[in-house]
Parts: structure tokens; C-alpha cells; sequence
């Protein structure tokens, strides 16, 4: 035997050494050495690789040999010895270095070497235990880093090595440990799971788990987890419940909770919950586990656990299995179609609406009895060919990816003839403003033209109002509604009002004023110059002004107006409510009102007053003072704007008379008609408690702060648990139906009373649970039968001092920002009436979670399985027998819209606005949809100054599509009061550009209360590419005035379609790019290939630089397939508009910038449409330098109003992800989402973010940029 020369050890550094022992391990491979040699060496290695971290590292460094050269050695040597020592390297390699260095070994081969090892051992009889050891220690360790690994060892023959070896050594631990812990890891591959089922696994491991014991405990962890990972299989769990095996696992989990008295035994507890989650995926398991009395088990441990916050995995995990074994309800409806029918004029040949009206009427589409879809085993029994499919790394198929449907590509549609349908709504195309005079006074009328065949007249400008033409029949009284009381009232108990002076008009005249009203007289005058300097005023203050007299609330209480000409009602004062938000805040009257005759006839000549319940107690004093002795002009102090609002109560009367609605609705609600101005106070994202959805959510999540936690508290989850367990608490009772319209209200005085029967109100069903808990039912939108989202309606009858909890139990969606911080808006007339009229964010204890409520895979769009998820939310009601509305947000109704036009067209000034309010077309219910044209006059009716009117560019805007998603009506009323303005800003945007407005793309889905679509049960931002004129008007016609425009080599520079976005924060824009498109499908070959102007980036940039709710890095421009039919793309592609975007407001709020940590109001979405405005106007001067110069004082302003916004530094990106962690259940973002799709698509991040350099390009450059 030759002797090895060893370099003495002192002379070498560890690196050279370990070095030097690879060589010579190397060399000894390649010699075919005496194993005593390589014995030697691989010893020496070992110990190295024991005691230095720094040899490990070298070891597995990249570039190294190392691990190439042990696993020749384990390949080919037959020395034992030398064998364990090198398997004991890999075991010290791969333990201390984490996953990384098993990935290494994993790489280099070392699966399949060690695993033809494991076949080679187990022919020896016995096989050695030391090395059976050590071998499956090493794979039991790489193999989850392995692919590929669950083929391998099938093919291998390693999964019946390793369970005799279980089989044979049940009571050798120290072999079962690291066999069971590959048996875990055998069982991630379904396949295998199965085979391992056969062959008795899941029986093997119930020998070795079972009670409380304090000895062998870790055996028992690793047992349990690899029970947990072979009953994900279908087949597996079947077995396990046929034999009972969900009764022993209940049986187990009691014991050790009952012994583990110091918890140390955690994750044992854990590792049978987790076997008895897999198991409960099927409905044989559910069953067993309801039979063995499983929620009751359950429920009640995880009780006693609340109080150990370290024994939350235990609650969460126990909370999962008995949500989901709990029995699926349907929903207590006669049908999930929408309580109100349309007959459309034509039905689609397909699509869900065509399935909608196919339907046999016997079928019940509430619910069926597949939906648990549980007992298809989807499971392959044989070998799968394709499993490495799954390897792939992660690709969003919904981005397109074919460059040649990317290019935007000018498809007229229609011909020019057709399209010249729309010419009489371009008329400043072709004025000649002859009526013009040198003074450049505006004294226009109609003005005749001849067009090609076509005579048009044209009231260009109209000095005054138009009036409103009511065309319809009046469908019975308008009436403002107290909750469906009876119209009747008793004025024996009436609680005294302050009481006010009243000045006797002279004889003959018809209304009767307040003395006081002298005194406030100047202050609430306003002239019209003053109203245009204030419309786009943000920080609105209110007047003092004086509260109302008892008697006024009686008789505001209930109000029906019979049928009465189109003119303004006398009463009322009008001519001082025309200029107030607060218009009841300034009527006395100091009879008393014993008779309901008497105030009707003295106080509204006209109409009738019925009382309703909220007069039986009148207006709550601020104090407990006497109210006799406040019956001076000493009132609770109102603001009133420094210009008038565009809120006019009597003009909104009259503009619902001729508001058409499927209920044809008779009601008005309060909000509504009283006017909503922003509250003077900051509304912060709420922070939750820890523990108001310790069952939904990991507690990881939360924001704690100390003194918090609610340990003991019972969640809401647990509370619907304890529906099944203790029934007998339920109540059960209807309290408000619109299925049913025989429905009467009940009379106990406990009960609250609903009511959503006014526009966009939604609420269809009320059931009382509990005595202070209801659940509410949402209506689906017209002719479809889903889209539960939007909430609106009213309540009333409640005592002060209760908390009471609001379930709205059928909502779709898998997350919700109501888990995030968002809380429901309410708006109580109390509150109104006594001088805060206001829409405030109301709520406690919210949250948003899968309930048992079943989905019908009619309504699921056929998929089966699928749940109802719930908003839960408490209330304590400040005043007694108030009347309150819930609203999912800000409520902005059609009729607002119209009563805000008329009020701007009537306020504009003529001498400077260009206005137009035009109807674009009719909806399927006969209400108009307005077309608004705002622009700056010419300087006169010369030639260059009518050239210059004609030739400014066209911006074309338009919002809610989506009736649900009421900020977007905000954002556009700040855009047009802001363009109204007399700005000198908004001047020159007028003077900059034509602005086309479509305000309400859907006016019948948000009269009706539609979350979604329009009465077609089609959402209509879907229909873009192909709309058809009968079912989908406005978009045929919006989309029209683009190709016209296209026709007339007049493209719009700017299009964009306001939207809300209901699962992430902030306001930020889609976009339209060929190349970050197809950079995202990671196709760079082909990107690199695409030339294209970056021009679509500057306006987002701009405004995340001006408006302080913008956020670019939530911005992004990647085409996606399921958005070709969208507004965005379609106006992109078709139409040829490089800035087509969706603007998405959030409706929860904040988290960075300004107004980060607040929940969003009306003033910052207002805000958020004027800075729009005021970006598109940087936007002129950066896309047209040299021909638009600003004065230099609108420049200074402008870099004013840049430089003390928030400045937003994150890289642009796209980034489509949920902005909060995901529940803990598997979170589902199905194509139902009413949002654009949230798609987590790879790390690009920054990918397109400007440079440096390219900041300070000058505006011509910039706006002539091409991405590389």
C-alpha cells in the first residue's frame, strides 16, 4: 500500500487545505486510489466542514469543484466508511446553509445520484441503519428544492424502499425520523401521494401519532405533517374518512389541548389541525367532521385559546376549517336575479344575458346541487408526462402578446355618411360668431348655416337658463322619505323647537319671511361675477345663519309634491335656497302645527305635507337647556360657501320628476335633496384592533399599538359560527323586502326600519339575526344576477347608546379595502338639521370575509364551489329616532348631475365660456345623456382669433360607466367646476383647448342602483369594440364623436375615462404601450425591436408632481387582453389617441403623499379633478412650446403648485398587485373584478422610469423622447 503525502497542515491557511483535500480526493477518483486513502482524505474534509462555517462556504462557493468532486466520489466508490463521510458533508453543508446550498446540490446532480445510492443500499439484507440514515437526511433535505424531485424517486423505486423501511423499524426512531420526513416530501407530488396511499401510508402513520405524551414528540411533529401532506389527495382523504379517522384525529387534538397546559406543544396541536384542514377539502370529510361534533370541538378550544396571543395559529387555523365545513346556505331569496325587470329591446344571441333569459323559469338560480364540485378527483392515477410544466416561471397570459394587434390602427367603423349624425354636435367647428362686437360682448342667438344638405340652428350661448321642459309623465308624488312610516303623525307629544320672530309680509304676497332673513340677506347674496371666481374654489366655509323652528322639521319631515307645473315651487324662500347648501336652515315659522293641513297650506302653497316620524321628536338642541329660552336668534352656527354651491333643492325636485327609473321611484332621500358639503375635519384609515378578524386575517397584518388587543373579544367570524352551534338564538325575521310587495312593516318599537326606494338606492332584503344584529341582502344589477357591490339606503327607528351590526352577506369579491382601513359613508339627518350636513365615514369592528352562503354557478359565470363573501360592520347611532343612510361611497345621483349642469349653465359668464350642454343620445329608459362643450369664447369674430377658436385641440373626457363608482362623478365635478371657473388658469385651459364631456356614461344603472352595468346587464366598458345602438347607446354614440373627430383629421390629444378602484389606494392612471407590453411578456428580443414615443407618460408624471393623491408608481401601461373592448384601448387603437387613459380614484384613500393614512372625501376627489385640469395645461405648454406661451406669472404659479405638492419618488412600474397582505384563505381575484385586473407580474421595477437626463431635457426634446 502506497503511503499519501500530506502537506503538513501549519503551512497552509484553511482555504489552501480544504483546497488541497479536494485536489486529492480528485486524484484519488482518476487513479482508482485504495479506499483507505480516500477514507482518509474525506475524514479530513469532514471535520473541516464540522467546525468551519468558512470551509462550507468555499465548498459551495461559485466557481467551486468541490461538490462535483464528493459526488464522483459517492458515485463510484464501494467503501463504506468513505460513503458515510461524505454523506455526513452533505448533511453538514446543506443543514446550516439553508436552502440555497441544497439548490446548489441540487444543481450538480445530486438528486439522482443520491437517490440510485438509496436503491443500491436497500439490496443489502439488512440494510445498514447508519446509512440509511444519512441518506435520507440528505434528501429529505434537497428534494423540496428538487423539482423534479417526486419523479425521480418514483422512477427510482425509492417510495416502497422508504416505507418498508417505516413498516420494518416502527420502534427504531432514530430510522423513522428521517424516513417519514422524505415521506413528507415524497407526498408534495399527487402522484406519488396516491401510490403511497395504496400501499398503506395513511394507516402506517396512525400507529405512530396518538395522544398526549411527552416522549418522542418530535417523531410525532414530523408524523403529523407528513399525515397533513398525503390527505391533500383526494383518494388519501376518502380513505382516512372511511375509516374514521376524523373522529381519532378530534379525539387526539382534545387530549393534547387539554394536557398541553403550558403550551410547549404547539406545533403538534397545529400538525393535527392541519391533517384535519386537508382532509375537511372534501365533502365526505366536511360531513365526518360535522357527524363527530367537529365545530362544537373547535369552537370551543379555540375560545379557550383567545387568551395566549402565541396560540393564534391555532385560533386562524381552527377558524378556517369550521368556515369551510360549515354547512353552504343559499341565500334567502326567491331568485338571484334582480328584483326589478326590464324588457330589453332586443336580447343578445349570447353572452350571460342570453343564458339569462334562456333560463327555464323552474330552474332555482340561487343555488345548486353541484356547487361543491368535490367528488370529481382531479387527480392523475398515473404518472404525469407534463409535470414540468409546473416549473415554469410565472407568465400573465392575459397580456397580449401578438405586436401586430398592439399597433394602433385607425379603423373608422363607420362611413363618413353615417358619421355626419354627429356634425350638429361639433357646431364650433364651423361658427363664424358674427354676432360678435368690437366690444367683444357676447349677445349670440341662433345662428343659421347651411352644412353639405343639413340646416342646423344653434343657440350657441344662452344668456339665461334653460328652462327645465318637464317631457314625461309624472309618475305620482315626488316624496322625501322617513322609512316608509305612515304618513300620519300625532303633534300631541311634539318636542318644542326654538321659536322665531316672524316678519308679516304685506297683504297679497305670497311667501312669508323669517325677520332674521334681513339680517343675513347680504351675507348670502352673491352676484354672478362672484359665483364664477368661487366655482372652482376647494376650501369651501360656511355662513353663520340660524336654525329652524319645530314646526319646519314636522313639515320637512315627510314632503309630497302632487302634480305641479315645471316651475320652481313657491315657498321655500327660493331665491335665498337657490344660493345655499344648507337651504332648511333658514325657515321659522312660530305656530305651533296642530293640524298637517295647516303647515302645508301656510308654509309650501303648492303641495302637501305629510309628517313622518322624525317631527315626533324635532331637532335635538346642541345642550340641555330649555329651548324656550333659546328662542333668540342664538342658533347653532352654519357656513355657508363664500359663492354660492351648485346644490339647489327645489331645481333637484324638479329634475327627478323627469328622472325615468325601472321602480319608477317616488321618494327623494335626504341626502339627496339636502346636499352633501365636506365635513371640516380629517378622517384617518381606520386602525382595527387586534382581534376584530383574528379568524380571517394573520394578526401579522395589523397595525397593534399596546392596550389594543381585544384578547377576549368575540369575532365576528365566531359569532356566525355560533349560528349552527347555538340556533335557537336566532330570530330569523324579514324586516324589509323588496321581493315581496305585500310586505308590511313591523310595529315592535325595537326593530329598525329600511328603506332603499329612491334613486341608486340598493338594498334589497333585511333579516333580523340577533336583537341589535341584521343581515342584508344586496339587489343584483338589472337583468343579471350578480354585481353586489353597491350599498344605498336608509335607516331609521334606532336608540342611541346601542351598537348595532350590519351584515351585508352577498358581496363577490375575494378582498376588499374594508379590510384595509375603509369604512362605510353615513349621513344623518339629525345631523343636517342641526347644521352638518355631511357624508362622514361610520363603523367599528369592519371587516370583510368567505362566508357559508353559497354561489350558484349560474351566477358564478359556471364555476362551482364559489362563496358569498360578508361586510361587517357597528353602528352607534348618536340621536334617538334618527333617520341615517349607508352608502358603499360618496352617493352621486343622475339627477345630481343634471341639477349640477343647469346650475353651471346658468352661472357661467357668456363674455368668456364657451358652454354647451347637448343631449348625446337616449338611454334604453328614455333619460338623456348629456353631452357638455366647454371652451373659451374668441377674442372677437376676426378671422385669426375664429381660426384660433377652431383649431385648439380637442380633450375628450368621460366618466361613470361603472354606476358604482360614485368618486368618479367627484373627480368630474371638480373637472367642470374647475373649467367653469374664472380662474386665470382655467382661463387659459379654456383658451388651450375644447373639452368634449360625457359626465355619466350610464345613467340607467346609477338611477337604478346598478354597482356595474347598465339595463342591458352588460357592463359597457366592455362593449367599446363592437357596441350596438340598441343596447348600449351611450357608448355607440360617445364612440361615434371619437370617429368623427377621427374623420375630420381632428384627433383629441387627451382622452380619459374617469373610474374607481375599489382594492387599491391612491388615484393613478392605465395607459396604452406597445413596448411595455411586450416587455412584460418577457419577450425582450421583440421589444427592443418597437420605436415609440413616451409622450404617453408625461401627463401621469405631471400629476404625481401637482396632485398630491396621485401615485405614479401604481400607474401602468401594459395592454392586456381582457381589456380590448375597454374605453382605454379601444380609443388607443381604434381611434388612433396615443393618451387614452382610465383615471382610478380610490375609494378607501392614502398611503403616501399629502394625504397619506386619510381616508378619501369629496374635497380631495374634487381636488383631485381640478389638478387634472391643471396638468393638462402643463401638458399644452410641454407638447407645444413654441406656439404657447403663458404669462409668466401662470408659469411662476404653476412651478408653485409643483413644488408644494407631494413629490412622489417611488419607480414607475407595473405594479397591479393587492397593496395589502392576502387573507388567509386562498384569495381568489377572478374576472369578475370590477377593477382593471391586479396581476403580479415580475421584478421590472423601474423599468421605464425617465432618467435623470431625460428630466431635464426641454420641453421640444422631451416631448419628441423615444424609449430606447
Amino acid at each position: 500500500m502506497s503511503k499519501l503525502k500530506v502537506i503538513p497542515e501549519k503551512s497552509l491557511t484553511n482555504n489552501s487545505r480544504i483546497v488541497g483535500l479536494l485536489a486529492q480526493l480528485e486524484k484519488i477518483n482518476t487513479e482508482s486510489t485504495e479506499s483507505d486513502t480516500a477514507r482518509y482524505v474525506t475524514s479530513k474534509i469532514l471535520h473541516l466542514a464540522q467546525s468551519q462555517e468558512k470551509t462550507r462556504r468555499e465548498m459551495t462557493a461559485k466557481g467551486s469543484t468541490g461538490m462535483e468532486v464528493l459526488l464522483s466520489t459517492l458515485e463510484n466508490t464501494k467503501d463504506l466508511q468513505t460513503t458515510l463521510n461524505i454523506l455526513s458533508i452533505l448533511v453538514e453543508l446543506v443543514s446550516a446553509g439553508g436552502g440555497r446550498r441544497a439548490s446548489f446540490l441540487v444543481t450538480k446532480g445530486g438528486s439522482q445520484i443520491l437517490l440510485q445510492l438509496l436503491t443500491n443500499a436497500s439490496k443489502d439484507s439488512p440494510p445498514h441503519e447508519e446509512l440509511m440514515v444519512q441518506i435520507h437526511s440528505v434528501l429529505a433535505k434537497i428534494g423540496p428544492k428538487d423539482k423534479k424531485f417526486g419523479v425521480k424517486a418514483r422512477i427510482n423505486g425509492a417510495l416502497n424502499i422508504t416505507l418498508s423501511l417505516v413498516k420494518q423499524n416502527l420502534q427504531n426512531h432514530r430510522l423513522v425520523l428521517p424516513c417519514l420526513q422524505l415521506l413528507r416530501v415524497y407526498s408534495a407530488n399527487s402522484v406519488n401521494s396516491v401510490s403511497l396511499g395504496k400501499n398503506g401510508v395513511v394507516e402506517l402513520m396512525f400507529k405512530i401519532i396518538g395522544p398526549f405524551s411527552k416522549k418522542n414528540s418530535g417523531l410525532m411533529k414530523v408524523a403529523l405533517d407528513t399525515l397533513a401532506a398525503l390527505l391533500k389527495s383526494k383518494t388519501n382523504a376518502r380513505r382516512a374518512v372511511d375509516r374514521g379517522y376524523v373522529q381519532v384525529l378530534l379525539t387526539i387534538y382534545v387530549d393534547w389541548h387539554r394536557h398541553d397546559n403550558r403550551h410547549r406543544n404547539m406545533l403538534i396541536r397545529k400538525g393535527i389541525l392541519q391533517s384535519l384542514k386537508s382532509v375537511t377539502n372534501i365533502k365526505l370529510g366536511r360531513k365526518a367532521f360535522i357527524d363527530a361534533n367537529g365545530m362544537k370541538i373547535l369552537y370551543n378550544t379555540s375560545q379557550e385559546c383567545l387568551a395566549v396571543r402565541t396560540l393564534d395559529p391555532l385560533v386562524n387555523t381552527s377558524s378556517l376549517i369550521m368556515r369551510k365545513c360549515f354547512p353552504k346556505n343559499r341565500l334567502p331569496l326567491p331568485t338571484i336575479k334582480s328584483s326589478f325587470h326590464f324588457q330589453l329591446p332586443v336580447i343578445p344571441v349570447t353572452g350571460p344575458v342570453a343564458q339569462l333569459y334562456s333560463l327555464p323559469p323552474e330552474v332555482d338560480d340561487v343555488v345548486d346541487e353541484s356547487d361543491d364540485n368535490d367528488d370529481i378527483d382531479l387527480e392523475a392515477e398515473s404518472e404525469m408526462e407534463n409535470e414540468d410544466d409546473l416549473d415554469q416561471n410565472f407568465k400573465n397570459d392575459d397580456i397580449e402578446t401578438d405586436i401586430n394587434k398592439l399597433k394602433p390602427q385607425q379603423v373608422p367603423g363607420r362611413t363618413i355618411e353615417e358619421l355626419k349624425m354627429y356634425e350638429h354636435l361639433f357646431p364650433e367647428l364651423v361658427d363664424d360668431f358674427q354676432a360678435f362686437t368690437h366690444s367683444g360682448a357676447c349677445a349670440l342667438a341662433g345662428i343659421h348655416r347651411v352644412c353639405g344638405t343639413l340646416n342646423f340652428d344653434y343657440d350657441l350661448i344662452s344668456k339665461e337658463p334653460k328652462p327645465f321642459v318637464f317631457e314625461g309623465k309624472l309618475r305620482g308624488p315626488i316624496v322625501v322619505p322617513t322609512a316608509g312610516e305612515d304618513a300620519s303623525g300625532s303633534s300631541a307629544n311634539l318636542k318644542k323647537g326654538p321659536v322665531m320672530k316672524e316678519k308679516v309680509s304685506p297683504k297679497g304676497e305670497e311667501d312669508k319671511q323669517p325677520a332674521f332673513m334681513d339680517v343675513a340677506k347680504e351675507d348670502i347674496k352673491v352676484d354672478d361675477r362672484t359665483l364664477q371666481q368661487q366655482l372652482g374654489d376647494q376650501n369651501r366655509t360656511i355662513l353663520p345663519t340660524h336654525g329652524l323652528n319645530n314646526d319646519i322639521v314636522k313639515a320637512l319631515d315627510r314632503i309630497t309634491l302632487q302634480n305641479i307645473p315645471s316651475q320652481t315651487a313657491p315657498g321655500l324662500t327660493a331665491e335665498v335656497k337657490k344660493d345655499c347648501s344648507l337651504p332648511l336652515a333658514v325657515l321659522t315659522c312660530t305656530k305651533a302645527c296642530p293640524h298637517m293641513a295647516t303647515c302645508g297650506n301656510v308654509l309650501f302653497e303648492g303641495r302637501t305635507v305629510q309628517l313622518g316620524k322624525l317631527c315626533c321628536t324635532g331637532v335635538e338642541t346642541e345642550d340641555d337647556e330649555d329651548t324656550e329660552s333659546n328662542s333668540s336668534v342664538e342658533q347653532a352656527s352654519v357656513e355657508v360657501p363664500d359663492g354660492p354651491t351648485l346644490h339647489d333643492p327645489d331645481l333637484y325636485i324638479e329634475v327627478v320628476k323627469n328622472t325615468k327609473s325601472v321602480p319608477e321611484y317616488s321618494e327623494v332621500a335626504y341626502p339627496d335633496y339636502f346636499g352633501h358639503i365636506p365635513p371640516p375635519f380629517k378622517e384617518p384609515i381606520l386602525e382595527r384592533p387586534y382581534g376584530v378578524q383574528r379568524y380571517g386575517i394573520p394578526h401579522q397584518s395589523y397595525s397593534i399599538k399596546t392596550g389594543t388587543f381585544l384578547h377576549w373579544k368575540r369575532t365576528k367570524i365566531a359569532q356566525d359560527i355560533e349560528r349552527l352551534i347555538h340556533q335557537t338564538d336566532i330570530i330569523d325575521r324579514v324586516v324589509y323586502d323588496l321581493d315581496n310587495p305585500n310586505y308590511t312593516i313591523p310595529e315592535e318599537g325595537d326593530i329598525l326600519k329600511f328603506n332603499s326606494k329612491f334613486e341608486s338606492g340598493n338594498l334589497r332584503k333585511v333579516i333580523q339575526i340577533r336583537k341589535n344584529e341584521y343581515d342584508l341582502i344586496l339587489n343584483s344589477d338589472i337583468n343579471s344576477n350578480h354585481y353586489h357591490q353597491w350599498f344605498y339606503f336608509e335607516v331609521s327607528g334606532m336608540r342611541p347608546g346601542v351598537a348595532y351590526r350590519f351584515n351585508i352577506i352577498n358581496c363577490e369579491k375575494s378582498n376588499s379595502q374594508f379590510n384595509y382601513g375603509m369604512q362605510p359613508l353615513m349621513y344623518s339627518v339629525q345631523e343636517a338639521l342641526n347644521a352638518r350636513p355631511w357624508w362622514i365615514r361610520m363603523g367599528t369592528d369592519i371587516c370583510y370575509y368567505k362566508n357559508h352562503f353559497s354561489r350558484s354557478s349560474v351566477a358564478a359565470g359556471g364555476q362551482k364551489g364559489k362563496s358569498y363573501y360578508t361586510i361587517t360592520f357597528t353602528v352607534n347611532f348618536p340621536h334617538k329616532d334618527d333617520v341615517c343612510y349607508f352608502a358603499y361611497h360618496y352617493p352621486y345621483t343622475y339627477s345630481t348631475l343634471q341639477m349640477h349642469l343647469q346650475k353651471l349653465e346658468s352661472a357661467h359668464n357668456p363674455q368668456q365660456i364657451y358652454f354647451r350642454k347637448d343631449v348625446l343620445c337616449e338611454t334604453l329608459s328614455g333619460n338623456s345623456c348629456p353631452l357638455v362643450t366647454i371652451t373659451a369664447m374668441p377674442e372677437s369674430n376676426y378671422y385669426e382669433h375664429i381660426c384660433q377658436f377652431r383649431n385648439r385641440p380637442y380633450v375628450f373626457l368621460s366618466a361613470r360607466v361603472h354606476p358604482g363608482e360614485t368618486n368618479a362623478s367627484w373627480v368630474m365635478k371638480g373637472t367642470l367646476e374647475y373649467l367653469m371657473s374664472n380662474n386665470p388658469t382655467a382661463q387659459s385651459l379654456r383658451e388651450s383647448y375644447i373639452f368634449k364631456i360625457v359626465p355619466m356614461l350610464n345613467p340607467d344603472g346609477v338611477i337604478n342602483g346598478n354597482h356595474r352595468c347598465s339595463l342591458s346587464g352588460e357592463d359597457l366598458n366592455r362593449q367599446w369594440q363592437s357596441p350596438n345602438p340598441d343596447l348600449h347607446p351611450t357608448i355607440y354614440h360617445a364612440k361615434g364623436l371619437l370617429q368623427y373627430l377621427a374623420a375630420v383629421k381632428r384627433l383629441p390629444l387627451v382622452y380619459c375615462d374617469y373610474h374607481g378602484h375599489s382594492r387599491k389606494k391612491n388615484v393613478f392612471m392605465y395607459g396604452c404601450s406597445i413596448k411595455e407590453t411586450v416587455w412584460h411578456t418577457n419577450d425582450n428580443a421583440s421589444s427592443c425591436d418597437v420605436v415609440e414615443d413616451m409622450g404617453y407618460r408625461t401627463l401621469p408624471k405631471i400629476l404625481s408632481h401637482i396632485a398630491p393623491a396621485f401615485c405614479m408608481s401604481s400607474c401602468s401601461f401594459v395592454v392586456e387582453k381582457s381589456k380590448e373592448s375597454t374605453a382605454r384601448v379601444v380609443v388607443w387603437r381604434e381611434i388612433g389617441v396615443q393618451r387614452s387613459y382610465t383615471m382610478e380614484s380610490t375609494l378607501c384613500g392614502c398611503d403616501q403623499g399629502k394625504y397619506k393614512g386619510l381616508q378619501i372625501g369629496t374635497r380631495e376627489l374634487e381636488e383631485m379633478g381640478a389638478k387634472f385640469c391643471v396638468g393638462l395645461l402643463r401638458l399644452k405648454r410641454l407638447t407645444s412650446p413654441l406656439e404657447y406661451n403663458l404669462p409668466s406669472s401662470l408659469l411662476d404659479f404653476e412651478n408653485d403648485l409643483i413644488e408644494s405638492s407631494c413629490k412622489v419618488t417611488s419607480p414607475t412600474t407595473y405594479v397591479l398587485d393587492e397593496d395589502e397582505p392576502r387573507f388567509l384563505e386562498e384569495v381568489d381575484y377572478s374576472a369578475e373584478s370590477n377593477d382593471e385586473l391586479d396581476i403580479e407580474l415580475a421584478e421590472n421595477a423601474g423599468d421605464y422610469e425617465p432618467s435623470a437626463q431625460e428630466e431635464v431635457l426641454s420641453d421640444s426634446e422631451l416631448s419628441r423622447t423615444y424609449l430606447p
